[in-house]
């Protein structure tokens, strides 16, 4: 046997009594829906309503704008011609600044509502990953992933078998009771799995 064929047979050996003599962990993937878990959580209800209430606040805001925005534009329409030069030309300047107050307003309103929804989130998030964990550990899986992340889209997973659908088991880690099976939530917070 040349020194090729011998270092082969070697690797060989000596790989396959490593495989023999290794401690292998299965592989254990299981998956949940963060979004029916949000839910389906206590919190949620308050957190939509702190939604509604922040929402609301922004359209009276927006509404206050329009309507200052109306009343100076007929005041100057009404005025216009009988008001000199530099006195149009700055009436004409506000009415403009303002419209763009109004437009940067739109344009920050719902970037304002999406933060403050994560700030309201983020304390359920918090508590439903550490839910995530303990089960995870606590029945072996590996790896877990969020089956609704991407929703529009693509989600994250694309099949997965239901006993490896762990988000009954966070439910009751989180000391939610789950619905019963086939029902989904009401929530518009979130999508329910499918459940067999």
């Amino acid at each position: 046997m040349n020194f090729i064929s011998k270092l082969v047979v070697g690797i060989a050996l000596f790989g396959g009594s490593f495989l023999v003599n290794a401690q292998v962990k299965p592989l254990r993937i299981g998956y949940t829906n963060v979004d029916y878990l949000i839910s389906l959580h206590p919190d949620s209800k308050k957190i939509e309503g702190d939604l509604r209430v922040y929402r609301s606040t922004l359209d009276r805001e927006a509404e206050g704008l329009g309507k200052e925005f109306r009343e100076k534009y007929e005041a100057y329409e009404k005025g216009k011609n009988m008001m000199s030069e530099p006195t149009r030309a700055s009436k004409e300047k506000d009415i403009m600044q303002l419209q763009e107050r109004i437009q940067e307003f739109q344009r920050n309103a719902e970037a304002d509502l999406q933060k403050k929804q994560m700030e309201l989130l983020q304390p359920v998030l918090d508590k439903i990953q550490k839910a995530i964990d303990a089960v995870a550990n606590e029945n072996g899986f590996t790896y877990v992933f969020n089956s609704d992340a991407g929703a529009g889209t693509t989600p994250i997973l694309l099949h997965g078998p239901e006993n490896d659908n762990i988000t009954d088991l966070v439910l009751k880690k989180l000391g939610v009771a789950a619905p019963p099976k086939g029902t989904t939530p009401t929530k518009s917070t979130g999508t329910a799995p499918k459940r067999k």
